[in-house]
């Protein structure tokens, strides 16, 4: 059953968040926060975003796991999206401002699964620490 690729940038930022066991209430409002302001996601029913997220979940505990998620995301991106699809993942990591091993972990396969080129994922890091910058 093909991925739709709204539901595979989904399961981006899901296995990201989940990457340490612990999806934290500021890495889940990300997630809504990409889901609703990125022009990506203008066409998404937004009420579905909680059953996508359940359903990558679900998909974590079958037999093939991560691997299988990130194949499955990797074959319902059209090209145009990769880079999309790691800066929504990147977004929450970040969003806490410290990551932890298995995030970077999660995003090394991430951009290994995407074939993403060093300097993309040097620009995609660069701009999402800019953003979430604080003056204290």
């Amino acid at each position: 059953m093909s991925l739709p690729p709204h539901e595979a940038l989904i399961y981006l930022m899901v296995i990201t968040s989940a990457s340490d066991r612990d999806m934290t209430d500021v890495e889940l409002a990300r997630i809504g926060d990409v889901v609703r302001s990125w022009p990506v996601f203008e066409d998404f029913d937004h009420d579905r975003l909680v059953g996508v997220a359940q359903d990558c979940q679900k998909m974590l505990h079958e037999k093939d796991g991560l691997e299988g998620v990130l194949a499955r995301v990797s074959e319902a991106l059209p090209e145009r999206l990769l880079d999309t699809a790691y800066a929504a993942a990147f977004e929450v990591a970040a969003v806490d401002l410290e990551m932890r091993l298995e995030e970077v972990r999660v995003l090394q396969l991430i951009r290994r699964q995407l074939d993403l080129d060093t300097l993309t994922v040097a620009a995609i890091a660069r701009a999402a620490k800019a953003r979430l910058r604080t003056l204290t």
